[in-house]
């Protein structure tokens, strides 16, 4: 723990995912709310300050959920591709916020988008962290059928990203929902298998599978509480990590 003491990351490169609804409005809603928008922009500026290197991915559920759509009778294509419209919105207002901060951030996106965005080109990102930019992933995979956790496992492994942190409103991975039951205990430790034999929603099972495969760890926490994604960089265990073994 010598390099928590001394306030040094014991991580190099992360890939932090947020959801869309950490950019809404705690009570829920929709849309982006200026407040949380730049509550996250600071955690990121915090984390920032230690000398990472961090890539996010971003969802939509904030402005538009692809499969909630499809459930009531959209083409899932169609409803797909709105949604990663919704992650483009998400991250140009994020990049914005940043740089206000001062923080060097491109955005790129897996559908290309010239006038906002660069397409996504993994050298190119990889140079960007290099260069001590802030990434943003937008767009998920560019392909219907993956959410933005697939997305979120499939960009941390080509960036050669050390670990995923799950950015949530809960303060890790439970037993049951805490919200709705009082007896719900929280995991401080889970491997790949135990989430996908329990069924925890932690991530879908196509990027836990793809974590598991590469032997890439998460860390879910809580980013609504203050300085998180700072702790956790230092070594602070808060929240579940999900790994090879329990």
């Amino acid at each position: 723990m010598d390099d928590h003491s001394a306030g040094k990351s014991i991580y190099k490169r992360v890939l932090l995912k947020l959801g869309g609804e950490s950019l809404a409005a705690e009570d829920g809603g929709f849309g982006i709310d200026q407040g949380a928008l730049q509550n996250i922009a600071e955690e990121i500026h915090q984390a920032k300050s230690l000398g990472v290197e961090i890539a996010i991915v971003i969802g939509g559920g904030n402005i538009f959920r692809g499969a909630t759509a499809s459930s009531l009778g959209m083409e899932r294509v169609t409803a797909d591709y709105m949604g990663m419209l919704a992650t483009v919105i998400n991250s140009l207002a994020l990049q914005h916020a940043l740089e206000t901060r001062g923080i060097s951030t491109r955005v790129q996106t897996a559908i290309e988008i010239h006038q906002l965005a660069e397409p996504y080109v993994r050298r190119r990102a990889i140079r960007h962290l290099e260069k001590g930019r802030v990434i943003i992933f937008a767009g998920g995979t560019g392909n219907p059928y993956f959410t933005t956790d697939t997305a979120a496992s499939l960009r941390a492994m080509e960036i050669g990203a050390e670990v995923i942190f799950k950015a949530t409103k809960v303060d890790g991975v439970y037993t049951s929902d805490p919200m709705k039951d009082e007896t719900a205990t929280k995991f401080a430790r889970l491997s790949y298998l135990e989430v996908l034999q329990k069924g925890l929603k932690v991530m879908d099972s196509t990027s836990v599978s793809l974590c598991m495969d590469n032997k890439l760890p998460m860390v879910i926490f809580n980013v609504r509480q203050k300085s998180s994604i700072k702790r956790v960089l230092l070594g602070e265990n808060i929240g579940t990590t999900v790994g090879a073994e329990s």
